[in-house]
């Protein structure tokens, strides 16, 4: 098959893509993710999937998987895991609406990570277009709290994954196009500090403000940062009145590192940080989902070069990386399985209100995958 011929067409990807944007789906709103799986649920059941719908649980959305056999019921196959949640508000479409600006088109999600779910379904569709059939059976599995770590979802990512010989994962591509073949580990913690209730104008002295004792722990959690293992406090909530000394203050924190044994230490140094007593205040760490390191193993590297020969006949050099962001591909690379990531469409600006994808990279990188497919073995 020459992939560089496949009859991508970057319009009519676009207009499929778009609805998948526009559905807002932030992961704390378990009623809009699952808009957005029962959308793409009916745009894989229209194309022959077996769908299986699987509940959510703890508060977050349902999860799905679609199944396309190809004939080939039995053998162990190929995974594609994608997230559907993203972290934008629902409401975000008013401030980053859908729009195509030259090169780039813009949308809460598009980049992170829509477009390469969207892109890894068309490249199986291609397929039955073409009528051409890869040598394993292709299943995807969407899931809704990633962007959270996975804590609800990890179970069945893993369970799923162990029943595969391979997992793709279009997360986003890197900035210069290329993939990522490990990714770092990755641990959140919650932190609470207690302190002193009082009235912040009559009886300021006799509190103990909780926010206080916040403020002074961030510049010690955030120093403990070196180049092995780094710490950032990146939420923060207390206070009720402004004439109260607060009580309660709790913020999260994320810590990682690109060796296991790092961040176990790290995360040591920061349960450690446990202190005090009902007169001074408390402040408590306690540890929320990790995600393990992947390092890649021959297995991965192998499926990779598989990727940069496709890559060269689309005119591509395709690189690798390990990475710092953490993806479910954490858990399916720690496993031992043989694991691709960051297959999906390029752009730039995840997590923010200019997240956009590149236009061209919507075929290029539909081509690429679609080659995967079928060279899996």
């Amino acid at each position: 098959m020459d992939i560089a011929q496949l009859p991508f067409d970057t319009d009519t990807m676009l207009a499929g893509l778009r609805p998948w944007v526009e559905i807002e789906s932030p992961t704390f709103d378990a009623a809009r993710v699952n808009a957005m799986l029962d959308h793409v649920s009916r745009e894989c059941a229209a194309s022959g999937a077996a769908i299986q719908r699987v509940a959510g649980r703890t508060g977050f959305g349902d999860c799905a998987r679609a199944r396309f056999s190809f004939g080939h019921e039995d053998k162990p196959g190929i995974l594609i895991m994608g997230h559907l949640d993203t972290v934008h508000p629902v409401g975000t479409l008013g401030v980053l609406p859908w729009r195509r600006e030259g090169e780039r088109c813009y949308g809460p999600g598009i980049f992170d990570m829509k477009g390469g779910n969207f892109i890894a379904l068309e490249a199986v569709r291609m397929l039955q277009r073409l009528g051409r059939a890869p040598a394993l059976p292709v299943t995807f599995l969407f899931t809704s709290d990633e962007e959270v770590g996975s804590p609800s979802t990890r179970e069945l990512i893993e369970a799923e994954a162990a029943r595969h010989k391979y997992v793709l994962v279009p997360e986003p591509g890197r900035a210069d196009g290329g993939v990522v073949t490990g990714r770092y580990a990755i641990a959140r913690f919650n932190l609470k500090a207690v302190g002193r209730p009082s009235h912040a104008g009559a009886r300021l002295k006799e509190g103990r403000s909780a926010i206080r004792i916040m403020a002074d722990m961030i510049p010690q959690i955030e120093g403990m940062t070196t180049d092995a293992c780094t710490f950032s406090v990146g939420v923060i909530r207390g206070g009720q009145w402004v004439n109260c000394v607060a009580s309660v203050c709790d913020a999260e924190a994320l810590s990682m590192a690109k060796r296991q044994a790092d961040l176990d230490g790290g995360v040591a140094r920061m349960l450690a940080l446990t202190k005090g007593d009902d007169e001074s205040g408390r402040f408590i760490v306690t540890r929320g989902v990790t995600r393990p390191v992947w390092e890649p193993n021959g297995k991965t590297m192998a499926m990779y070069e598989t990727a940069r020969r496709l890559a060269t006949t689309l005119g591509i050099d395709l690189k690798h990386e390990s990475s710092g962001g953490g993806s479910d591909a954490n858990f399916t690379g720690a496993l031992g399985i043989a694991s691709l990531d960051g297959l999906g469409v390029c752009g730039s600006g995840a997590h923010t209100l200019h997240e956009h994808i590149l236009v061209d990279s919507l075929p290029r990188r539909a081509r690429l995958f679609t080659g995967l497919l079928m060279e899996l073995s």
